[in-house]
């Protein structure tokens, strides 16, 4: 899973604080960036005049002006691409075992080292397989970066095109690793198809601007994608295991190396050039085509002057109200195609209630927008969202790598172990993907506060589970495990925009994604931890990062509950001054009409 991963939309409002502190403030609408690079959007004074201004350097399409049947094959390439590509590496858990039995890296076990090897891996080995995975999965983290600043900077296309290379390049250099003897390319190659997976994911978003009305079904649609493409190397492992494992790894990525192709061809063959207008942008059209002052233009005078020359009898009036009824006519056709896009006036305002009505439901709602990066990563709210981040992204990873090794420590069985880590194989991807709408829906009707406080039930729950040594709790802990994973990942996009606003997001995001891809470096000493001094048991370090996810998830909770409290109560001190001073100004008007009415001049 994604830090990049969300369920709502890619567009919302910041809160900028009234500078003289006897109001609100007014909102700016934005645009989510992962760019971490990017000069925020709300500095300036321009993007401060106008709620609806959102600089782009690149050039925009119409979304309009093409046909809904294109835009609709648009947004389901993006999906597929997204399901055969964008994190295929998480299905690790399902690939492992057929990596066992092919003998990678089975040359660092000893020499005497006994036991099955086809489904026994010796210490050393485990470790490296466990690198292969941690090193992917840090990669996809850290590159949404990168992925944010090309797609910022060079657009989709672009990104879109160095996908379909990265994916082309990883299957070829994994095709050959298992190909040519004491060639190790795995690594490298499973890094380049996470790389792959992430520059098609994060522009993916882009394409919900081709149903404005419908983005976030749109965003929620590629997030599910993602999270099912978890379970290509499942289903490779099954046709491996089905063809009696006649169907080798290098067959199939070679094989597999066509996706990265199609990407290319469905690029130039289907996909728009430009990104589509954004909703900020559409509305500023909308607010031009009704201006019906833009009918009238500098060049009517060279009408009436022609008119006037051929001694025309009406002076060229007939002729300038035809072409002015002209204007009028594509100018409200165009207003019309725009709100067929967008929606009429009416279902914009209520998308604005309801954007509204999530605003006072979070309870946190511009906390600390229109602050500074460098000061907000400064506040507890930063640090406390970073540690508890970083932790259970370590946890999760640390599980996904090693689940098939802790069941067999704990349950003292390997049969049980494999019918737990095959659930799991099969839960991971659907899970995500059954989860993503009612993930949606929780974080847009419950306060920071409650869904904060879901996630430490949720961290509860796996920690305690995943101690206990039953089968029954092996279960347990993959359901709850399936069902937290892309339920953190979103509520940490969801909190950060929230919190922190759309115009700090790249920088905010990128920070918490690098520092905690840095913590993931450390799951390699947990390995050896386990394979060391624990002689293989799993329990002491899934109960310290359980104690410690609990500690920071019910201080995060305890935070915001306060915090927001206190932010609640000084808008309505704001708020309050505000009607003061404006009876005051009232009263002080009428005092003065008073006084004049009864002075004799």
């Amino acid at each position: 899973m994604s830090l990049v991963q969300h369920v709502t939309s890619n567009e919302g409002i910041d809160r900028v604080p009234d500078t003289q502190e006897d109001g609100n403030g007014e909102a700016l609408w934005r645009t989510l960036s992962y760019d971490a690079f990017r000069s925020p959007t709300g500095d300036s004074a321009a993007a401060q005049a106008s709620p609806l201004r959102v600089p782009s350097p690149l050039p925009n399409a119409a979304a309009y002006k093409v046909s809904t049947a294109k835009r609709a094959a648009q947004v389901a390439f993006a999906i597929v691409a997204c399901l055969f590509a964008a994190g295929i590496v998480y299905g690790f858990a399902s690939l492992k075992p057929v990596l066992i039995a092919e003998g990678v890296y089975h040359d660092l076990c000893p020499p005497d080292d006994g036991g099955d090897h086809d489904k026994l891996p010796c210490a050393a080995q485990d470790l490296r397989l466990n690198l292969f995975f941690i090193a992917a999965s840090i990669t996809t983290n850290a590159s949404s970066l990168a992925a944010g600043w090309a797609l910022d900077r060079c657009g989709r296309r672009a990104c879109y095109v160095a996908s379909g290379l990265l994916m082309v390049a990883g299957c070829l250099l994994m095709g050959l690793a298992f190909q040519i003897p004491n060639f190790d390319g795995y690594l490298p190659a499973n890094v380049l198809l996470s790389l792959g997976g992430t520059f098609v994911f994060v522009p993916s978003y882009q394409l919900a601007n081709a149903f404005p009305r419908y983005a976030g079904v749109v965003v929620a649609l590629v997030t599910g994608a993602f999270d099912g493409s978890a379970a290509i190397f499942l289903l490779y492992r099954l046709a491996w295991e089905a063809s009696g494992r006649s169907f080798a790894p290098a067959s199939f990525f070679f094989a597999y190396a066509t996706v990265g192709v199609l990407l290319l061809l469905g690029e130039f063959a289907l996909m728009p050039r430009h990104a589509y207008h954004s909703t900020p942008a559409l509305q500023r059209k909308i607010e031009k085509a009704r201006d019906a002052t833009r009918d009238v233009h500098d060049s009517d005078d060279e009408i009436l002057a022609t008119a006037a020359a051929a001694d025309d009898d009406d002076g060229g009036l007939g002729e300038l109200q035809r072409v002015r009824s002209r204007r009028a006519e594509r100018r409200l056709s165009k207003l019309e195609q725009i709100e067929g896009l967008i929606g009429t006036e009416g279902e914009r305002e209520e998308r604005v209630q309801q954007e509204a009505e999530r605003r006072v439901v979070s309870g946190v709602w511009g906390v600390l927008h229109g602050m500074p990066a460098y000061r907000q990563m400064l506040t507890p709210w930063f640090l406390l969202l970073l540690l508890l981040t970083a932790l259970q992204m370590l946890r999760m990873n640390y599980f996904i790598a090693t689940i098939r090794t802790q069941y067999r420590y704990l349950l003292g069985s390997e049969r049980r172990a494999e019918a737990v880590n095959h659930f799991f194989d099969v839960a991971l991807p659907v899970g995500g993907v059954l989860a993503t709408p009612f993930i949606g829906l929780l974080l847009n009707n419950l306060s920071v506060a409650s869904a904060s406080c879901v996630l430490t039930l949720f961290i509860v729950l796996v920690g305690v589970f995943n101690c206990l040594p039953q089968l029954w709790a092996g279960y347990a802990t993959v359901v709850a495990f399936v069902l937290f994973r892309p339920l953190y990942y979103s509520a940490v996009s969801d909190f950060a925009t929230k919190i922190f606003g759309f115009a700090t997001f790249g920088r905010i995001y990128g920070t918490i994604t690098c520092l905690s891809g840095l913590v993931n470096f450390s799951q390699s000493g947990l390995d050896a931890l386990t394979h060391g001094p624990l002689h293989g048991d799993p329990t002491p370090i899934n109960a310290a990062m359980a104690a410690g996810g609990t500690i920071l998830g019910v201080a995060l909770t305890a935070y915001v509950v306060v915090q927001g409290r206190s932010f609640r109560r000084s808008l309505q001190q704001k708020e309050d001054a505000a009607r003061i001073q404006e009876r005051i100004g009232l009263i002080r008007e009428g005092t003065v009409e008073e006084h004049e009415y009864g002075t004799i001049h």
